[in-house]
């Protein structure tokens, strides 16, 4: 009797989640003309959650540290470039996402491109601003190409191929270092993925597909360069309360999967694998680092 009440409750709690996403896939379906009431949801949003963010920003971080007039800073040659990287990934990203939103607003491709594919270059800016009115920080011209090259990767390739042949990943490994700064490159898990940046790896992912046409592999089969670094402790700057740090450059080759193009009716997973195609998928993955050569692993992330 147990084990049939399991099952008619299986079935009962499926029934209903089928239902749910049938609405969900309704929902999450793209508009195929404009729908306004989408668009203007969208716009309001994101100026929303850009405003708040950046207030959120100005109280809880730059109040910490003492302002002053705007002023420039030349940290190019700091964490080995990784964070330009970040910078890349981040303005990128953002503005896949504002385009995608507007697309399934029912927003002309014109307008998507410029208005959501510059999301993520405007939020940055801004952020930038606030950088050259703090006495720790200071605006950065690096930072702010960085930013540029993101958004330019996204639009470059809708208007030459009409499509993203080219993606921009991130993979994220734990490492001995954080704990020899935590100040710096944070303490605990959740602020190491964001700040330690010896355990970052930034991918560009390239879909064979689209470049070859082949017809014995997948769609969705990619292979991926990656950068990254280790030995990294404090940025140029602060070099003198770790002398004895020997940073160098990490290049890896992969293969990756891209999960947008792998085929699917239904709009919530379309979604999902959109969300989750910012991460690399682990592979097999050969590296190469300026310490130790060449070195297989395995299976690397």
């Amino acid at each position: 009797m147990r084990i049939i009440f399991l099952y008619i409750s299986f079935g009962l709690v499926v029934a209903s989640g089928l239902q749910a996403q049938s609405k969900l896939n309704t929902f999450l379906t793209p508009s195929d003309t404009l729908n306004k009431p989408r668009r203007n949801t969208i716009v309001i949003a994101e100026a929303s959650i850009a405003a708040v963010t950046l207030v959120g920003l100005d109280q809880l971080w730059y109040a910490d540290f003492e302002r002053s007039s705007f002023q420039f800073n030349n940290d190019n040659s700091d964490w080995l470039q990784i964070d330009k990287y970040g910078h890349v990934f981040s303005s990128y990203q953002l503005g896949r996402l504002g385009a995608n939103t507007l697309n399934w607003a029912g927003v002309s491709k014109k307008d998507q491109l410029l208005y959501g594919s510059t999301l993520g270059l405007g939020f940055l800016t801004a952020v930038e601003v606030f950088d050259g009115f703090s006495a720790e920080w200071g605006f950065s011209w690096g930072d702010m190409l960085a930013n540029v090259s993101g958004t330019a990767l996204y639009v470059g390739q809708e208007l030459l191929w009409d499509e993203q042949r080219i993606s921009l990943k991130y993979s994220f490994n734990r490492t001995e270092f954080a704990s020899q700064n935590p100040s710096i490159l944070g303490d605990g898990l959740t602020e190491e993925f964001l700040k330690d940046y010896n355990g970052q790896t930034y991918w560009l992912s390239f879909n064979v597909n689209s470049f070859f046409k082949t017809e014995f592999l997948p769609d969705w089969l990619n292979i991926a360069a990656g950068f990254g670094g280790e030995g990294l402790l404090s940025s140029n700057r602060d070099n003198e309360d770790f002398p004895n740090q020997n940073p160098y450059r990490q290049y890896y080759l992969s293969f990756d999967i891209d999960l947008t193009r792998i085929k699917t009716n239904s709009h919530i997973l379309k979604s999902i694998f959109s969300v989750f195609n910012t991460i690399k998928v682990p592979m097999p993955t050969l590296e190469y680092n300026g310490k130790n050569g060449f070195r297989l692993h395995y299976i690397y992330f």
